[in-house]
Formats: structure tokens, C-alpha cells, sequence
């Protein structure tokens, strides 16, 4: 299973009266990391178990360099659930050994790769422990870890950093780094949308099981509403409002902080802000992934 793009194209599913998914489309690009963002029950799951075979579609497909995925090219994806899925009574090292034999490597490269792995991972100490004993944040990296034994070509992940401390996201940021250096595509969801933002060269916002929004963090940013900060301390209040394309404003001590349409001419405002006196900052702003998403979330429930 080479280097390649995975494909979700269209996928639905339904329980009943209830749309899990609705046409669900996107991609993720060989040595790329896609974040995959939305609220609980929103159809990330849902749609990562598709991908997975654990779930049946009841329309779209999901394609590996352009073929339908079989049970051979799922065998070559790394997954890792938001709930563990590991064998609690069952030791660190062997767990990733047998996991590792599963999907189709000999015993001597499993018990390689697997000590590679849990060096890399911080666990080295923790290799003959059993899975129930150690900490939460422990056990998600046994279960990234389980993920990566068996060096897939895909990698997709459920709400990997949660319940990691600072350091431990660190480690995990900088392994699906260097995953996604060697090529393989990553897809990962969470709701830590300033790690996303800080680690995703795509983002795709997804609500009521439908892809809202979808593309770099920073062309979404550019597409979402502006704002500007002015300190202009002379000016009185209201000095703003009537200006074309200023649609709110709030004032803390002499700072207006002004919400622009698309479409507003930021060289406008700079001379009403410099008629009314000195201007001690003029700054241009974007909104955040974390203030896009609410924004998004928010326009689409109201339509």
C-alpha cells in the first residue's frame, strides 16, 4: 500500500429517522495532517468507522489512491479510538506485539517495532505492566502506540490528546509530525481546536454529519469576519458605528474593537479613527480557529 490520498466521497448513513451522515466529502493528502473538528455528534466517529470497515455506509465510498479500500488495504491503516481498545489484563509489550502479528508482521519485527515504539513513547519502564495499571494519560500512548506497531500507511485518530498532559502532547505532536514527513496522510479529531490550528496543514469543520467548511487554516481565517483594533483616545463614543461595513464595536479604556463585513474598506475607518485625533494602534485581526468554529457552528444552526 504505497503513498497515496484517502478519499470519503459522499458518504451517508442513517439510524432510522436520525442522519448520522449526510454526503460527507473530503480528502487527506499523502504527508498531510487533516484536522477533522466539530461537536459531539457531529458524525466525526461515525465517519472514521466507515472509513475503518467497523461500519457499513449506506451510500458513498471511501477510496485509497482511487480504488475502493478492501480488507487488505484496511489491514495497512493505523487507528486509534476515542475509547481505548485495548486489553486491560493483558501486558504493554505483549499487547503490542500480538497487535502488531495481527496485521501481518513476523514476531521478530512485531517485538522491533514494538520496543522501538514504547522507547519513543516514554514507556519503557512501563513495558511488563498491564494496560489497567497505568495512568490515563499512560494509556493513551499504549494506544497510539498500537496505532503505529504495525508502521501503517494511513493514520486515523479519535481525539488522541485527550486526558494528555503538556508533555505528553508534545510527544504525540512531534510523532505525527514525523508520520507526516515520511508521507503518510493523518486524520485526526479533537476538540483542542488551538492544537489543531497549531498543527494541521488542513482543517475540516463538520456539523449534523455535513462538511461546512474545509481547507487551510489560514484561507478559512481569511474567509471569516475581520476585526479591527483602534486606540484612538480622543475619540468619542459611537465614532464608528455609521461607517460603512462596520457591523458591532466594543470599547475597553481607549481601545474600539470594530467587527467589518467582507467587504469593508479598513482605510475608511483609519480616517474617521484619525480625524477625531492621534492613533496610537491600528491592527487588523483574524478570527482564531477556536472563533471561526463558533461562528460556523452558529450560522449553521440558525439557517
Amino acid at each position: 500500500m504505497a503513498q497515496g490520498v484517502l478519499e470519503i466521497d459522499r458518504v451517508s448513513k442513517r439510524y432510522g429517522e436520525v442522519v448520522a451522515l449526510a454526503d460527507m466529502t473530503f480528502d487527506v493528502r499523502a504527508g498531510e495532517l487533516f484536522g477533522f473538528v466539530g461537536s459531539n455528534g457531529a458524525g466525526k466517529t461515525t465517519t472514521m468507522r466507515i472509513a475503518l470497515g467497523v461500519l457499513a455506509a449506506d451510500s458513498g465510498e471511501i477510496r485509497w489512491n482511487g480504488a475502493p479500500i478492501t480488507f487488505e488495504t484496511r489491514r495497512r491503516i493505523g487507528y486509534m479510538p476515542e475509547e481505548r481498545g485495548l486489553y486491560p489484563r493483558m501486558k504493554v509489550l505483549d499487547q503490542l506485539v500480538y497487535l502488531a502479528e495481527l496485521h501481518g508482521m513476523s514476531t521478530n519485527a512485531a517485538h522491533r517495532s514494538a520496543e522501538d515504539w514504547i522507547g519513543r513513547l516514554g514507556l519503557r519502564d512501563r513495558r511488563h505492566d498491564e494496560v489497567q495499571k497505568l495512568s490515563l494519560g499512560n494509556q493513551q500512548r499504549v494506544q497510539l502506540a498500537a496505532a503505529l506497531v504495525h508502521e501503517p500507511d494511513v493514520l486515523v485518530l479519535d481525539e488522541p490528546f485527550s486526558g494528555l498532559d503538556p508533555v505528553a502532547v508534545d510527544v504525540m505532536s512531534q510523532v505525527l509530525r514525523e508520520k507526516a514527513a515520511t508521507g503518510v496522510p493523518v486524520v485526526f479529531s479533537s476538540h483542542q481546536l488551538d492544537l489543531v490550528e497549531r498543527l494541521c496543514d488542513r482543517v475540516g469543520i463538520v456539523r449534523a454529519g455535513r462538511m461546512v467548511a474545509c481547507g487551510p487554516v489560514d484561507e478559512l481565517r481569511a474567509g471569516g469576519s475581520a476585526t479591527l483594533v483602534v486606540d484612538a483616545p480622543l475619540a468619542p463614543p459611537g465614532w464608528a458605528d455609521a461607517l460603512p461595513g462596520v457591523r458591532a464595536s466594543s470599547v475597553t479604556g481607549d481601545r474600539t474593537v470594530l467587527d467589518l463585513a467582507p467587504d469593508a474598506d479598513d482605510q475608511v475607518v483609519l480616517r474617521a479613527a484619525l480625524g477625531t485625533g492621534p492613533v496610537h494602534e491600528f491592527s487588523r485581526q483574524r478570527p482564531s480557529l477556536t472563533e471561526l468554529f463558533r461562528t460556523v457552528v452558529t450560522e449553521e444552526s440558525a439557517a
